[in-house]
């Protein structure tokens, strides 16, 4: 008598209760009619290796991890795909049949499909960037507008060592501005990105002068809470396209569910409506 397993998920953080990931994913697997469940799991970072070596024999076929955990799944793993690898971080994460771990960073392919849904007009080749914010976001968004073909980008970030440890790993096509001149170079730029908490809900707002903004431009912001930002507003005004942080999210979601449950989910309206509940 053979018993099929039903394949399960998750996504491990610390903490991890805040996640819209067990929307996302339990509001496709509803969808589609899989059998499969996708669990969260608050693992404190002492705990990751143990946990994450043990989960495949409890039936998990995968998982996401998220801050602090994005480093170190990737010391962890035993395959690690090149963008992840360039990233520096894993989100997603797939157990072979072995016990063994597959480490990917979708955070750069989710970043550039919601860009592509959201401003469908905007041709990266041909696109300077200005790009705020030089963390852990920062290097999947570079990942991604740089396999695009993006010919520059403006990188600027509050502590300018960062950036210009960003240009050293990624590259001549990136310049470093000084964080206080971020408002001067917006005018040269067919995309701004923030890539900064600033603009989230209980942080400090984005201070960066906008009045240089070119009307046609795309602004985004990897903020979803709330979801039109000050960023985003301001843009509109000034006859901008903008794009919303929650896609990245959702986009972000469909390479790992579809390695884990066998079905490419599709990111939808109502999905998005799940998702902000």
């Amino acid at each position: 008598m053979t018993h099929n397993r039903i394949p399960l998920a998750g996504v491990i953080g610390h903490p991890i209760a805040h996640s819209k990931s067990p929307q996302l994913h339990g509001h496709w697997l509803k969808k589609y009619g899989l059998a499969g469940y996708y669990v969260p799991m608050d693992v404190a970072p002492e705990d990751l290796e143990t946990v994450l070596r043990t989960l495949p024999n409890a039936g998990f076929v995968g998982a996401n991890v998220t801050v602090p955990h994005k480093e170190a799944a990737l010391r962890i793993a035993d395959q690690v795909s090149e963008r992840a690898s360039t990233i520096g971080a894993a989100n997603t994460l797939v157990f072979q049949e072995d016990g063994t771990i597959h480490a990917d960073n979708t955070d750069g392919y989710g970043f550039m499909a919601n860009l592509r849904s959201g401003a469908p007009n905007w041709i990266p080749s041909q696109s300077p960037a200005v790009v705020f914010g030089a963390g852990g976001a920062a290097r999947a968004v570079l990942q991604g507008l740089l396999e695009a073909s993006v010919p520059k980008i403006l990188l600027t970030n509050r502590t300018r060592a960062r950036a210009d440890q960003l240009k050293e790993e990624f590259g001549d096509r990136i310049t470093v501005v000084e964080w206080n001149d971020a408002g001067s170079v917006v005018e040269e730029a067919q995309l701004v990105v923030n890539t900064t908490s600033l603009g989230m809900r209980g942080q400090p707002e984005l201070k960066v002068p906008l009045d240089g903004l070119q009307p046609g431009a795309v602004v985004t912001d990897l903020v979803y809470a709330p979801l039109r930002t000050t960023l985003l507003k301001t843009a509109e005004e000034a006859g901008c396209t903008t794009v919303d942080g929650l896609g990245m999210l959702l986009h972000q979601a469909v390479p790992g569910f579809e390695r884990w449950f066998g079905t490419r989910p599709e990111v939808t309206d109502d999905l998005r409506a799940a998702v902000l509940g």
